[in-house]
């Protein structure tokens, strides 16, 4: 793959030849260090260097023989989709001890490894660290023993630490998820959405138990995802008298037309006094103040178990690449390093501050300081903490603003899961804010035709979990009747406009902008989120219902693969969605494990796919018994499905046997990730807020009416790389591609040569977008709740 001039080129300025790495997960398990560890294997065999699995976790770095062993490119294969850790992990209290250690550095000093890659929590990081500075005391202790010689301590005289943060609790200061946190809230999700059925059936309450002993973000994420009645975690204790409140709450829920109530509790939830809150506690005071059917659900070790959810594949891949890039550019005097996420980032962070910063939460939590406990676990929690209360506790109506302002919302383009979250949470935010909300069916062929009704509170529960697009979505665009829509803007006195919707959303914003100078109404604060599978969006890294998409593809092609075991070797051709964005195809294929993945954007001929069935047919030969080829529905008008899969037919006839798969419209189906949940609740609330703010301010008070005419007042707002962004849509139009309808640029481009090598390629690699040693910062600048989505 060529690479633009000024590019630093991985593969000819780094080289792990002569050094050996060695991978272990420790702590307790989490989903997606399977995928960590095959990216680290993968990725240091090509670079050359050895590497080295230690099962067992730091029992096996003690015990050494035949816990620490050689790995192979083929022994990290079908590892992808599994849950937990195949190389094991264990709770080691010898490593703890002087003598503990100085066994395990003899083990690894006999195998020449000085560069440890290290998968777990904050107890095993730092245990590693410790291991580090005490590394040349012990070498000198081995000497002396004479259990190594003196070049042995001089070729080996420095110990290389780069961790990864395994855990489902995200727990773990520094960064915005940690592997496993995702897949999680996953098992928690569809837990909740089977119990609402039955819940709404009987008219019951249920109290959910999640993990989190000392950190509640899984209840706290979860509840937003599903919009609970009420949610108890230890980093914010309710007020004293909060049983009453609570029950308030669910009396008034029950008294609008609802028939269940959902009450989350983390595990380690406490009330002001430090006395833990248990889901037995909440139960019977349900049953004892409002007499509700109550029951108890406690999900315990099933949040740890399961396959892996595809964001948590991809982080893992990529941070596991990223920890071999930092252990080939560290030297002797560069501290221990956290490989994290930030935003849509990958950065790299000393342990030690890290771990301090997290151990600090827990001080402060131990000391009552828990408005100091929800900022020391950074923006993201404090900002899910705040959008909870937002959506989920009403004010009285003697307490709301009044704006007198009238804000529409409406879907545009094709459906997308997530939409109804974003939709859910504009309403009810607008109304905290004072306004009057307006549903508008069926895009701009409803709003042209006068669908459109006020929307209330209630009118909206139960919203998130619901996939496609409740208000109707049609791909009409306003220009041709636009008129007519100034007409209804008119007549409903709508003053800001909130777009939810895919490209024709974008392009429909922007006639509206163009239109201004003719139709006064549409001179008024307008807004879009993006909201399409495709991802194809300008101005954004993500869009709402990527995620879920993205789920539909590596679960289906997980099954397809799984559909081949037992069987003669057999090569998959998969056609994704997606138009003329390849972000499905490429990401899906590197969550999946594919072998190849054919997009628009990186044009490709048959000496390429003769290439590709040569590369796959060696494969076949030596190790694998599948492979997976994804192509993109738009990639070429030549080499369709039907070509391709004809082509590895006939090309690898007697080495293996090809099938095809069209996905179709089962990617735009299903219920809402808990991802696409989230990222649709937070930037709605977001954009709700910059709506409030752009009213007031473009209020002519003389005239008694909102003009709003300038580009600042018509924007998308998208995250880019660590930021949430409003941008302007007219200066959007030089970075889009409108006959393909993609961005000019597209981040995830960069990833591509990362599936290729996991895959076996040799490829180049640009590390210039490969994470920087940078400190861990409080508080991080105000727009960049980077973690938007979760």
């Amino acid at each position: 793959m060529a690479q633009p001039d000024g590019k630093k080129i991985f593969f000819e300025n780094l080289s792990g030849a002569g050094k050996a790495i060695a991978v272990l997960t420790s702590g307790g398990d989490a989903q997606g260090m399977n995928a960590a560890v095959r990216a680290v294997v993968r990725m240091g065999l090509y670079v050359g260097a050895k590497v080295y699995f230690i099962h067992e976790g730091y029992q096996g770095m003690v015990d050494g023989g035949e816990n620490i062993k050689e790995a192979t490119w083929e022994s990290v294969s079908s590892m992808l989709q599994v849950g937990g850790t195949v190389i094991g992990s264990a709770r080691c209290k010898e490593f703890r001890s002087h003598e503990g250690r100085l066994k395990a550095a003899h083990n690894l000093v006999q195998r020449g490894i000085t560069n440890l890659c290290v998968i777990g929590g904050d107890g095993s990081l730092t245990g590693a660290n410790l291991f580090r500075e005490e590394w040349s005391g012990l070498l000198g202790e081995l000497a002396e023993q004479g259990l190594i010689d003196a070049d042995a301590v001089q070729m080996y005289s420095a110990l290389h630490i780069v961790g990864m943060v395994g855990s489902i609790d995200n727990d773990f200061c520094g960064t915005d998820m940690t592997i496993g946190t995702d897949s999680a809230l996953h098992r928690i999700i569809e837990v909740v959405d089977a119990i609402m059925t039955t819940a709404q059936s009987h008219q019951r309450t249920f109290v959910l138990e999640v993990m989190g002993r000392h950190c509640g973000y899984l209840a706290l994420v979860s509840a937003l995802a599903c919009g609970a009645d009420w949610v108890l975690i230890p980093e914010m204790p309710p007020e004293d008298g909060w049983e009453d409140k609570m029950c308030e709450k669910l009396s008034a829920t029950r008294s609008r037309g609802t028939r269940l109530n959902i009450i989350i509790v983390a595990e380690g939830a406490i009330d002001r006094h430090g006395k833990p809150i248990t889901s037995g506690i909440v139960k019977d005071l349900v049953v004892k103040c409002l007499g509700f059917d109550t029951r108890v659900t406690i999900l315990g070790h099933v949040q740890r178990g399961g396959t892996p959810s595809a964001f948590d594949r991809i982080l893992a891949s990529r941070m596991g690449v990223e920890a071999v890039l930092a252990l080939l550019e560290t030297t002797a005097n560069t501290p221990a390093c956290v490989v994290s996420l930030c935003g849509n980032q990958s950065v790299r962070l000393p342990l030690m501050e890290c771990v301090q910063m997290t151990q600090e939460v827990q001080r402060a939590m131990d000391g009552r300081r828990f408005e100091e406990a929800v900022k020391l676990r950074g923006r993201s929690f404090e900002n899910n903490l705040k959008t909870y209360k937002l959506l989920a506790h009403r004010k009285p109506e003697s307490e709301l603003p009044v704006s007198n302002f009238n804000v529409a919302v409406l879907n545009v383009g094709a459906p997308a899961a997530g939409m109804n979250a974003a939709v859910r949470s504009a309403v009810r935010v607008g109304i905290s804010e004072g306004h009057k909300m307006f549903a508008v069916s069926d895009g701009f062929e409803g709003f042209y035709k006068g669908q459109i009704k006020e929307i209330k509170w209630a009118d909206v529960g139960g919203w998130t979990g619901q996939g496609g697009s409740l208000l109707g979505t049609k791909r009409t665009l306003p220009a041709k009747h636009i008129d007519k829509i100034a007409e209804q803007m008119r007549k409903h006195n709508i003053n800001a406009l909130l777009i939810v919707g895919g490209f024709e959303a974008f392009e429909s914003l922007l006639q509206l902008y163009e239109a201004r100078s003719a139709y006064e109404e549409l001179c008024i604060p307008m807004c879009m989120l993006p909201a399409t599978i495709s991802n194809n969006v300008p101005g954004t890294d993500l869009s709402i219902g990527a995620d879920t998409a993205l789920n539909a593809i590596v679960e289906t092609c997980d099954r397809i693969k799984q559909s081949a075991s037992g069987t003669k070797r057999r090569v998959f051709i998969i056609e994704t969605m997606g138009g003329y964005c390849g972000y499905l195809a490429s990401v899906g294929g590197l969550a999946a494990g594919a072998d190849a993945a054919y997009i628009y954007e990186e044009p490709f001929d048959i000496r390429d796919l003769q290439a590709n069935v040569e590369h796959l047919t060696e494969k076949m030969k030596t190790s694998i018994q599948r492979g997976l080829v994804l192509r993109n529905e738009n990639c070429n008008e030549n080499y369709t499905t039907d070509f391709i899969y004809q082509l590895y037919s006939e090309e690898g006839r007697g080495v293996f046997d090809s099938r095809k798969n069209v996905l179709g419209h089962m990617q735009q189906g299903g219920a809402p990730s808990p991802f696409d949940r989230n990222f649709g609740t937070k930037i709605s609330a977001k954009a709700m807020q910059w709506i409030s703010k752009k009213l007031l301010e473009t209020f002519r008070h003389d005239e008694g009416r909102v003009f709003a005419n300038t580009e600042e007042s018509c924007c998308l707002l998208g995250m880019r790389r660590r930021a949430l962004v409003f941008q302007p849509v007219v200066q959007l139009k030089d970075e889009t591609d409108f006959v393909h309808r993609i961005p000019k640029e597209q981040w995830w481009l960069k990833l591509r040569p990362l599936m290729k090598i996991l895959a076996k390629y040799k490829t180049t690699f640009d590390v210039s977008d490969s994470g920087q040693l940078e400190h861990v910062v409080r508080n991080r600048p105000k727009e960049s709740d980077a973690s938007v989505a979760m």
